[in-house]
């Protein structure tokens, strides 16, 4: 069955993934973006592409009344991020609630609000989220509490994500191959991490399966450390490059709270994903390195 979907962050990392996956199941997708550049890239690419911005909902919230699923994956880099996904939450949740018909919200947060977890937990664990994450758990309450007969909402986490040239690991990637990486602290901590395109997938899944709803982690469960990613990637190099243990403190110094995110220890399983049938086609980075080089040389040139 096909869905009209309406997606925000179409041209971003996570929302690349989910609006491939979502065209390569049929279904119809209105994704916004800011410039007539990234509007022609979306519609280049299979989904009707509207010229908007997060704070503009007269230009999109028609689009977003006659759809049938939101996905909101977009978070803007700016010190007004924050603020503007609040307002494009204010805004979305009471309209799509109050036109009767039936509605699904897919909402998008991140493993750190977790904040430590040495010992693997699910969604049923508590939050203790990281600085740079805590915003995100007023926002996830606020999805949550929308929830009414006729909205579905549904909020995922996915882990670190990989794939391609964007995100924390192919910048590990790019450090690689300028020969110098920089681990914050030890590099014993565990990063839970997923595939970009298996975490499209997910969205997709949890968008079609009428009986999805709540809190979702998103991570393929390999439980690597950093510095076994680190050492994999070196491995794979003709050139070793330098690895350089950077301590908390200086990190804080130059990074902020960032760093404290980075240096997180976290084992993630994703039960619920896997109980709709959701199964990573990548399991770990250390054992794709050769791949995600591959994808990471290919996007930049």
């Amino acid at each position: 069955m096909s869905l009209r979907v309406f997606l925000t962050g179409g041209t971003g990392y996570i929302g690349s993934a989910v609006l491939e996956a979502a065209i390569r199941g049929g279904h119809q997708v209105t994704a916004i973006a800011r410039d007539p550049e990234k509007v022609e890239a979306l519609t280049a690419r299979g989904a009707t592409g509207l010229l908007a911005a997060l704070d503009t909902p007269k230009r999109y919230m028609d689009a977003v009344l006659d759809s049938e699923v939101v996905i909101h994956t977009a978070l803007e880099s700016s010190p007004r991020g924050v603020q503007l996904d609040r307002q494009f939450l204010d805004q979305v949740l009471p309209a799509i609630g109050e036109t009767g018909s039936a509605k699904t919200f897919v909402y998008t947060s991140g493993v750190w609000v977790l904040g430590p977890a040495p010992e693997p937990v699910d969604e049923s664990a508590p939050l203790s989220p990281a600085e740079i994450s805590a915003w995100r758990v007023p926002h996830e309450m606020l999805v949550s509490e929308a929830t009414t007969m006729s909205l579905r909402t549904i909020i995922i986490r996915p882990g670190i994500v990989y794939g391609g040239r964007r995100g924390i690991v192919s910048d590990l990637l790019k450090d690689a191959l300028n020969g110098l990486v920089r681990v914050i602290g030890p590099g014993t901590n565990h990063w839970p991490c997923v595939y970009d395109r298996d975490l499209g997938e997910l969205y997709v899944r949890l968008a079609e399966r009428a009986e999805a709803s709540g809190v979702y982690f998103a991570n393929d469960e390999a439980d690597e450390c950093v510095n076994d990613i680190v050492e994999a990637v070196a491995n794979h190099l003709s050139q070793r490059p330098d690895v350089r243990h950077v301590p908390i403190e200086e990190a804080r110094t130059k990074m902020g709270p960032y760093a404290d995110a980075l240096a997180l220890d976290q084992k993630v399983r994703s039960p619920r994903a896997r109980e709709l049938g959701w199964n990573p086609t990548l399991r770990s980075v250390s054992g794709n390195v050769a791949r995600l080089l591959e994808e990471f040389r290919n996007a930049r040139s």
